[in-house]
Formats: C-alpha cells, structure tokens, sequence
C-alpha cells in the first residue's frame, strides 16, 4: 500500500496546500468554530485539527474519515484572517485518497451523515459533493439509501421501547430547517404536522435548486422517509390564509416552529425593472423546475453575485441560451457565490462582468432591449465588512440583452407573521439567540427566515439546533 508521503509530493504541497498560509496559520479557531458541520458532528468532526495534520500527518489526514465531512459553504474561508481555501486543499486531498484507493473512510462518513445530518441525501448532493474526487454518485446514493433504510428500523425500535409523547407541534415551511425540526422531533415520538404553502414538498429545495444539482426522486425518498416516521404533511395550506396562529393553537399544536425561507426576491428599482422580458431569478428557477420555462432567449444577463445567480446563470446556458453575462457591482473577492461554483460556469461559458452596476433597463414597446451600464470602483468597507463599490463618472455603457434576470439578493416573507413577533431591522424574525424561541411564547423559528439567504447546511443545522431547543422547552 502505498502511503501518504508517496501520494502528496513537495510540488502538490507547494500548488495545491496554500503550505505557506498553513504554516503561519493563527490558530484562530475560526474555520471550526464558523463550521455548521462541526456544530452538526461536535466532535466527531474539526476542520483546524485536520489542516493541523496534514503537515504533522498527511498519512493520517488521506485516512481520515473527516476529510469528507466538508459542505462547500465556505464561511470558513469568508472569516479565515489567511484566506485558507479549506473546501479546496479537503478537496484535493479526498482525490489523492480515491486515486490510490483509500475508500473506507468515505464509508465511515457516510454513515455519520446518515446518522447525524438531516435529509443526508439531499445533504450530499447539495453540500458534499463526492463526486468532485471522482466518486460516482449513483453509487453513493445507493449506498446511503440501504443505510437510510436501517437507521429507520433503528429509529423505530427505539420508539417501540419508549411512550409516545402526546405534544403536537406545527412546522410552518417545508425548506431544509422545517424538515429538520419535522425529523428530529418525529424520531422522538412527537407528532409534527407540516404545513407548506405549495402544492408540493421541499421548499426552496424543490422550488430553485436546479434539478442538475438535486434530482426530484432523491428529494421525494426522503419526504417519503420523513412520512414513515410518521410527520403528516399538509400541502397547499397557506398560514395567515387558510389557517391563523390562534388556529393552530386552538387546534391543539404546543408548539410552532417557523421555516418559511426567504422567498421574496429583493427590488432593483431602476428604470425599467416592470419591461417584459425582466424576470425575478426565483421566478425563473421555479418556472423551470415545474415545466412552465423549457426555452430560453438568446441574450441573457443576470444581475447579482450570490448562488442564485449563479445557478440562474448554469440554467440559462441548459436552456439554450447563447450568451450569458453576469453583472457584479463588486470584484471576484467579494462575490458571495461558492468560487468553485463560479469556476464550473465559467468553464461553461458563462461570462462574468466584475465591477459593473445596472444603471437602467431599456426597451422598446414595452420589452426589454438593452441594458445601460456603470462601471465601479471599490471604497472603504461598508457595514457588511465588504468595500463599498462606487460608480466612475462618464464610464456608462451599454449592452443588447434579451432577457434579464434579477438576482440582488432575497428576503423573507413575514406578512403571514402575528404583530407579537419581532422582527430585526432588515425584516427577518427576532429570535433569542440561545433558545431560538421568538418573542411569541411557544413559536420558535430558523433558517432563512432568521439569518437572511444562506447554504443549505446553515439551515438544517439551524433546524437541529432548533429541534433541541424545542425538546427542553416541552420537558421544562
């Protein structure tokens, strides 16, 4: 066999390790402590240990069943005083391990994301991506879906031996958190009911994540898990509409959890915004996972540097399209999209157009032609930490467009929300920060609803986080 000494060379040090930044690495702790894995797993996963050993051990490392517990959220890199690319250099890493057959620890980790995380399925096409070391992912699945299949039997023999709690608690949402909060508290004993809005289950799950990245049978087997463990799902019920909070508490429910996401995309206002052919990119996403969209215009911009441009962007181009622009008002450094993600559009084809803010949208009878352009420069940090960017006198251009798609960002809907719940200034849910409960006693709430936009990890691990909160509350 061959060892990790023989695999990683000096010149795989040098090119692919950042071996200088981990030299001098401040031992902050701020990758695990930002790490939603690491809350997860506690533990049984801690990414500043494991870049520790890859200089101390890299043989230990190449052997480590953590290596694969990396989600891609990159708030480890976001916070990092180095800038460490710790997706990346666990990524690297987990292609040495598969190129010379170290495939064991792979299995170890699936079993404690099976055990552990929430939708692990869903999780690991989402978030862990094997198949970027050269796993193939069908296989992977099967897998999962076998040890799927005795954790259940697991969780039920454990229900048989214990009395069924008679609490009902109401998740209002059917995203990654609802679902989490729904699983953790139903292996439990509890009866949890959620309601969702959409005619269909998955939240922003099923409603904009492209199906390249999610196909809909593995999201459909692990509703249908979620529905032998005994969570009823009552789709199509809108909260605030068909059914207030006063409602549901007289009906019986002990507790509501809020996981409604962040579903409303964020106005431009500029000058032509209402034109045909402008289109909000949660619109777009959700047009095309339910069949409405199956072709696309020529000439595409998105205006935006999140994830959801990016996907907007990727499904443009699967649609058809012949030229695909993205506009950033700031540099490649800032852009809060996953870097690998921005790479593989890239690579695709996609074009993107740093520094450069939409000034106004033009048309002509009432659709849209032509987008006038500003380029920008970057100033001191503003309040998000980020430089402020600032447009350049006399640099406007413009560009012929087709279609333009609007991805500046999203934020929750609360109109369906009592007036005893709080909300923070930029209109998400107030709640305290330990417990997660709201300002209305017995209503917790997290995920996007509470943070803003954020990875899928963040939301399942909030849905957790919640779920124990909840658990402690109803045994106090």
């Amino acid at each position: 066999m061959k060892t990790a000494n023989t695999m990683i060379s000096k010149e795989d040090f040098r090119k692919f390790l950042d071996i200088e930044k981990l030299k001098y690495c401040f031992e902050c702790g701020i990758c695990t402590a930002s790490c939603s894995m690491a809350e997860l797993l506690g533990k049984d996963y801690n990414p500043r240990a494991l870049l520790e050993e890859i200089l101390l051990n890299p043989e230990e490392v190449i052997n480590s069943y953590q290596l694969w517990l990396c989600a891609w959220c990159y708030r480890c890199y976001r916070r990092c005083p180095q800038a460490l690319k710790v997706p990346e250099i666990f990524s690297f890493l987990k292609s040495k391990a598969v190129e010379n057959g170290h495939l064991d620890p792979l299995n170890v980790a699936l079993q404690k994301i099976v055990k552990q995380v929430p939708l692990p399925t869903v999780a690991t096409l989402i978030c862990f991506h094997p198949e970027r070391a050269g796993i193939n992912k069908d296989e992977i699945l099967k897998k999962m879906e076998k040890m799927l299949r005795e954790y259940l039997k697991e969780i039920e023999n454990k229900k048989a031996l214990t009395s069924a709690s008679r609490h009902k608690i109401a998740v209002i949402g059917s995203g990654p958190a609802g679902l989490t909060v729904a699983f953790e508290l139903a292996k439990e004993g509890y009866n949890v009911t959620v309601f969702e809005s959409l005619p269909e289950v998955g939240g922003m799950l099923r409603k904009c994540i492209p199906k390249y990245r999610l196909p809909r049978n593995v999201l459909a087997n692990e509703i249908q898990f979620l529905r032998e463990l005994g969570v009823e799902i009552r789709t199509g019920v809108k909260i605030g509409r068909d059914l207030g909070f006063s409602d549901l508490f007289k009906e019986g429910y002990k507790i509501v959890f809020i996981g409604s996401g962040a579903h409303r995309t964020k106005k431009i206002k500029i000058e032509g915004e209402s034109l045909k052919g402008v289109v909000y990119a949660l619109d777009f996403l959700w047009n095309v996972n339910s069949g409405t969209i199956e072709e696309i215009l020529k000439k595409v911009v998105i205006i935006g540097g999140g994830n959801v441009a990016v996907d907007a962007a990727r499904t443009a181009m699967e649609l058809g399209a012949e030229e695909v622009t993205i506009l950033y008002r700031r540099s490649r450094e800032e852009m809060p999209a996953n870097p690998w993600e921005v790479k593989e559009i890239e690579d695709l084809g996609v074009r993107i157009q740093f520094l450069v803010a939409p000034k106004k949208i033009i048309g002509v009878n009432g659709k849209v032609s032509a987008i006038e352009c500003v380029r920008m420069q970057l100033g001191e940090p503003d309040e998000t930490g980020r430089r402020k960017p600032i447009p350049i006198e006399g640099s406007e251009f413009k560009q012929e467009v087709d279609m333009i798609i609007l991805a500046i960002g999203e934020i929750p809907n609360v109109e369906f929300l009592p007036r005893e719940i709080e909300l923070n200034e930029n209109g998400t849910v107030w709640t305290n920060p330990v417990t997660m409960e709201t300002s209305l006693k017995g209503v917790f709430a997290g995920g996007d609803v509470v943070t803003g936009p954020a990875t899928v990890i963040e939301a399942i691990a909030a849905g957790k986080r919640a779920a124990e909160s909840i658990k402690k509350y109803l045994k106090s």
